[in-house]
């Protein structure tokens, strides 16, 4: 491999040109053909059994992800001006692309369920804005005695009522999202009109996303810069090390775009990690020439190349494989972004890898050699600096290492404690500022009606007309009176039952002691065969099969998150004996559920890639070391931090979510390179005949330095995205920036003492000579 890279870099020219030449390549496809994945359906395992079940109840029972409109009057909205634009609203809506005319549903378009002298009768609210006090009042009455609208489309204080568009699979669209907020913003005055539901969630992270890059990117690079000209003290060397980075990135994200991959939400940090990650390389390699330079051994570009290649080399592809391997675990996940994320954070760290070997080095050839320090600064140091502080440290860490492994472990214990306390979020809106705009208005809407998240309850039975049974119907209202009262965050529900207490309510003349559901099956067909009749049945179709033998149930919840639809399966689960003996089954549907499974598969998917990238790195250590035992105390450090960094998270209450799932694979890849840059360096100390104390201070004094300098910019650039709009890109930030530091110490503490201490490469015979 060595003597291929310095045939290559005879010609460094023609590498330049070639690199140059495939950027260009990459950036054209990266310009023409990226695009940002706003479907959040589109994040989910298609193949998956809940996955399946929903789309297939999806089908069933015309279930579709809504956008939510308000329509606040705080005056109230019982006058002809705001009966007129909900008219307006209503129709401008059936006429987008994208929305079927009879999927949005409004006052306008309610069906009101009477009953009559001939019998049911189902009719509209009215046809045209009514203009009269006395119009006015009847429509206000109508719809208090209309437990399907009062609370449900319109709010009992009768100051916002709401409009419902459902949208077709695949229709909405960043222009759409634009369209829709166009829309809102044209009716305002005097109204206020607010916009939700988990399509605008959708059309806002697809807005913000690339937005937010936008911003990152150029904050990292500035950040990076200033850091890499206070550590490596030259432009030349900052400037050759920052681009390869940048290379690396649109390398990576021009494959993307050619493979049709699609930028999710979480591929928009790729470019931090990218370019925080990716600069570790050319800092070793210039730390190391600096070094070699000072001794005056090097005389010309090329013996300085050729020395900075032969002796870097092997820790830069293990660094750079390890580092990759912790990404590649990430393809054990079933979540697509995750998964992807993995794959092309690894193809850009080995792209890195290649370019610092062969970008940098090709560089110092055409360009010429840093310019650092003169040898006459070098000397003074030399003379100023009889006891180094690395070699000071080194002796303090070896004189206190039973306090610092008993430090050690009382950090552990405690982080034990915090993890036990992680919990997982599947809350979309969650990754919204608490006052941002749609997080506010979700709030908004939650406060006044059941909820903007659902859960579909789909019930089913192998028998025709079960739904027809008044016993399997009472099973079902017990249902939605149990969830409802036991649970704040439940807001409403609506199954077939609401069509009926509503039918043998109006038959009735009314009486409110004939809302219930009928008590015969002859009463309850007759009932929906008028409605079938006198109505729209596409509606009755929503709730129940033409067959009756399957049944939809939708709650209505306040909150997106995997606890409040945990909870709430929670409460049906009790129900579910006294449904079997019914020869019912229980399954769930809709984007609530799925987004719960979603996160339960980042829960395991986590766990197993982190097993599986732990114990791979292991595996390489021994090997490139050929010594298992160093496997083992190579990964010391990076299990102390993931024991660390998830422990905080469960102490700081901040939860596991498809970004901070990251954090493990992250800092495995990363903190590994701590590692082995330091028993790489330590054993080559060793290997040139120097006693155990002098190739330990040595090895603190190069490659701890080098550590140093690395740490510093990796946390330098990830501290940015604590300036992310997403909290929990922010959290991320921090929790890596966190987890460096902790890589670092664990390296250059526990680590150091357990490779002093357990003889690691000193042969049994030598053992006295190298303790000298």
């Amino acid at each position: 491999m060595y003597k291929i890279l310095i045939k290559l870099l005879k010609y460094p020219r023609a590498v330049l040109t070639v690199i140059l030449l495939m950027t260009v390549v990459f950036f054209i496809s990266m310009k023409t053909g990226s695009r940002m994945e706003t479907d959040l359906d589109e994040y989910m395992p298609q193949e998956h059994p809940a996955f399946v079940y929903s789309t297939q109840a999806e089908e069933w029972f015309d279930i579709k992800d809504s956008i939510i409109i308000a329509i606040e009057n705080k005056e109230g909205i019982y006058n002809s001006g705001t009966i007129k634009k909900i008219i307006d609203v209503t129709k401008a809506l059936q006429k987008t692309d994208g929305i079927e005319k009879a999927d949005v549903t409004s006052l306008y378009t309610a069906d009101n369920i009477i009953g009559t002298e001939w019998g049911l009768d189902v009719k509209p609210f009215f046809k045209k804005a009514p203009k009269t006090a006395e119009k006015l009042q009847i429509l206000k009455d109508n719809v208090r005695n209309n437990e399907m609208i009062y609370g449900r489309l319109v709010s009992e204080d009768e100051t916002v009522t709401l409009i419902i568009a459902e949208l077709e699979d695949d229709a909405f669209t960043t222009e759409l999202y634009q369209d829709i907020r166009g829309l809102a913003a044209g009716f305002e005055d005097p109204e206020k009109i607010y916009i939700a539901g988990r399509p605008i969630v959708e059309g806002t992270m697809a807005y913000l996303g690339p937005r937010d890059m936008k911003k990152m990117v150029p904050i990292v690079i500035l950040v990076i810069i200033i850091i890499l000209l206070l550590v490596i003290r030259s432009f030349k060397a900052a400037f050759f090390t920052l681009l390869v980075v940048l290379i690396s990135t649109i390398w990576t994200f021009g494959l993307m775009a050619f493979l049709k991959i699609p930028i999710y939400a979480v591929s928009t940090m790729i470019p931090v990690m990218l370019i925080a990650i990716g600069v570790a390389d050319g800092i070793h390699l210039y730390n190391h020439l600096e070094l070699h330079l000072e001794k005056g051994e090097v005389k010309s570009r090329s013996e300085a190349v050729s020395q900075m290649v032969y002796s870097m080399m092997n820790p830069v592809i293990m660094t750079s494989v390890t580092t990759a391997v912790g990404f590649i675990s990430l393809l054990t996940s079933q979540v697509y972004p995750i998964k992807y994320f993995g794959l092309f954070t690894a193809f850009g760290v080995m792209s890195a890898m290649i370019l610092s070997l062969v970008l940098i080095p090709s560089g110092i050839i055409v360009f010429g050699l840093p310019g650092w320090r003169s040898q006459k600064k070098i000397q003074i140091k030399k003379e100023v600096n009889t006891i180094p502080l690395s070699v000071w440290f080194s002796q303090k860490i070896i004189s206190y290492k039973y306090f610092i492994v008993i430090l050690t472990a009382v950090t552990i214990a405690f982080s034990v404690y915090g993890m036990t306390k992680v919990w997982i979020d599947s809350s979309f809106l969650a990754k919204f500022e608490k006052d941002s705009e749609i997080v506010m208005t979700d709030n908004f809407i939650n406060s006044k009606f059941g909820g903007t998240s659902t859960l579909n309850v789909i019930f089913d039975s192998k028998n025709e007309d079960a739904f027809k049974n008044p016993q399997i119907l009472q099973a079902v209202e017990d249902i939605q009176n149990d969830v409802e009262n036991s649970l704040e965050v439940v807001g409403n529900s609506f199954s077939i039952n609401d069509y009926l207490k509503r039918m043998n309510k109006v038959m009735n003349e009314d009486k409110e002691s004939f809302n219930i559901i009928p008590a015969t099956n002859n009463l309850i067909a007759q009932y929906l065969l008028l409605y079938e009749m006198s109505g729209d049945p596409e509606n009755l179709w929503k709730v129940i099969d033409v067959k009756y033998n399957k049944a939809n149930l939708t709650f209505q919840l306040k909150s997106d998150s995997s606890q409040s639809i945990t909870s709430a399966i929670s409460v049906i689960e009790k129900h579910l004996p006294r449904l079997e003996d019914l020869g019912v089954g229980v399954h769930y549907a809709g984007s609530g559920y799925t987004g719960l499974v979603f996160t339960d598969l980042i829960l395991k998917g986590q766990i197993l890639s982190l097993i599986i990238s732990l114990v791979t790195v292991i595996v390489l250590l021994s090997f490139m070391f050929k010594n298992i035992a160093a496997g083992i105390i190579g990964s010391v450090p990076i299990i102390i931090t993931a024991f660390i960094g998830f422990g905080v998270m469960g102490l700081f209450n901040i939860p596991l979510s498809t970004t901070t799932a990251l954090l493990s694979s992250i800092a495995i890849g990363i903190g590994i390179d701590f590692a082995v840059h330091f028993i790489e360096q330590y054993r080559m100390n060793l290997s040139d005949k120097k006693g155990k104390i002098a190739a330990a201070e040595l090895t603190m004094k190069t490659a701890g330095r080098a550590l140093f300098f690395n740490a510093f910019v990796v946390i330098a650039g990830f501290i940015v995205l604590t300036f992310s709009v997403f909290p929990p890109n922010r959290a991320l930030g921090a929790l890596v920036s966190l987890n460096m530091a902790t890589s670092l110490v664990g390296t250059i503490t526990i680590m150091y003492i357990m490779l002093y201490s357990l003889n690691i490469f000193i042969k049994p015979d030598k053992g006295e000579t190298n303790e000298k």
